[in-house]
């Protein structure tokens, strides 16, 4: 099968037709992305990210280059390998593990800053996906922390999602209310159970759609 598709291919290419490919994104994230917890890793974000968009007519492949317990700084060390020869366009979505350790927005917008300017070294549209701090380190805390992901994405012109739990929320969950986010949410409260990812999968996917037309020629 394999030698019918490359004879095809070569054919469409002396015939002066380019053989599409699929748009590959790059998923940079934390366990969130990775899926931490779930017994079918199948029902991880990344997979049923993927399937959505399949299941919409897109023709993509969606890395998964979640790492659990990353924080910003540990995504903008690992951003030149994660970035492989293949990315066409890459989604960020960290900044959990920042909020929960309290670590300064200030240093955690510079690390944003730096994987931004690492897709903007390759030319990838990018794809902010944005958290929302509670008020555990005060109000101050909260206002700096939730205002980096849009003043970044205006800064380098990348598109934002600005609520990864937005799905949720739109579903009549309400993050800062634990027993409204049990039905979707793993027994640590923290990581999203298989409904849960469907939910944000479904909230992010369109802005996933708006990034695939963008790294299209």
């Amino acid at each position: 099968m394999r030698g019918v598709r490359n004879g095809l291919t070569g054919l469409l290419l002396l015939c002066g037709v380019a053989a599409a490919e699929p748009v590959t994104v790059v998923a940079l994230g934390d366990s969130l992305t990775a899926g931490y917890g779930l017994a079918d890793q199948a029902q991880g974000l990344v997979p049923q990210l993927e399937n959505w968009l399949k299941a919409r007519g897109q023709d993509v492949i969606v890395q998964n280059a979640g790492v659990s317990g990353d924080t910003t700084a540990g995504g903008l060390a690992r951003i030149g390998w994660a970035l492989g020869p293949d990315a066409d366009a890459l989604i960020v979505a960290l900044g959990g593990n920042d909020l929960l350790r309290g670590i300064d927005p200030a240093a955690a917008k510079a690390n944003l800053e730096g994987i931004l300017q690492a897709a903007v070294a390759r030319k990838l549209p990018v794809l902010l996906v944005g958290m929302k701090a509670s008020t555990n380190f005060g109000p101050d805390y909260k206002a700096a922390f939730d205002a980096m992901y849009p003043d970044l994405a205006a800064r380098y012109g990348t598109l934002l999602a600005d609520d990864f739990f937005g799905g949720l929320r739109t579903a009549g969950a309400d993050p800062a209310d634990p027993a409204s986010m049990a039905a979707f949410m793993q027994a640590d409260g923290i990581h999203p159970n298989p409904e849960g990812v469907r939910l944000i999968v479904e909230a992010l996917g369109p802005k996933v759609e708006d990034l695939l037309a963008l790294s299209r020629p």
